[in-house]
């Protein structure tokens, strides 16, 4: 039932439908909910995440762990997916296909993580309904409470129709 509401709300109220998919995803893996990480908005093709500056998550010179960058990384690149897909995501299968990361320097203290995808949702959506699926990179930047850059991620992501 909700499938079928969702596009409705979707052009009634597109920013309502985004709350309701950021307070699901943020539940939703439950090793990035372990470490912490925050999703703090999800639009069209865009998405921000949070990593919190906890011991847990320190590597053995006492900065932010790589395992857990990355988790910020590929969680928030899955909110600009499902932003991008927003009024028809219960009609997908989504799958993270490849990342890859670069460390650009130390990272200490709390992350934020943007996500953008270089085509809107709508294009997306289009290309997928034309051929039958779609691939595409998301990329991160991850910053430190100062504003670096500490690392970049891209993650492609492979989405196609649910199958009945």
């Amino acid at each position: 039932m909700l499938k079928h509401i969702l596009p409705i709300l979707f052009k009634l109220r597109p920013r309502m439908v985004y709350d309701i998919i950021r307070k699901q995803l943020g539940d939703a893996v439950p090793f990035a909910r372990h470490c912490g990480v925050e999703l703090l908005s999800i639009g069209d093709a865009v998405a921000e995440a949070r990593l919190p500056d906890r011991p847990e998550l320190k590597n053995h010179i006492g900065t932010q762990h790589a395992a857990a960058m990355f988790a910020l990384a590929e969680t928030a690149s899955g909110g600009a997916m499902a932003g991008a897909f927003a009024p028809i995501l219960l009609e997908v299968r989504p799958v993270a296909a490849e990342a890859r990361i670069a460390y650009v320097k130390v990272a200490k203290g709390p992350l934020t993580a943007k996500a953008t995808i270089a085509e809107t949702g709508e294009v997306l959506r289009a290309r997928m309904a034309a051929d039958g699926k779609v691939r595409f990179p998301v990329a991160i930047d991850i910053r430190d409470g100062g504003g670096e850059t500490v690392a970049s991620m891209t993650v492609d992501w492979y989405v196609s129709p649910k199958r009945a």
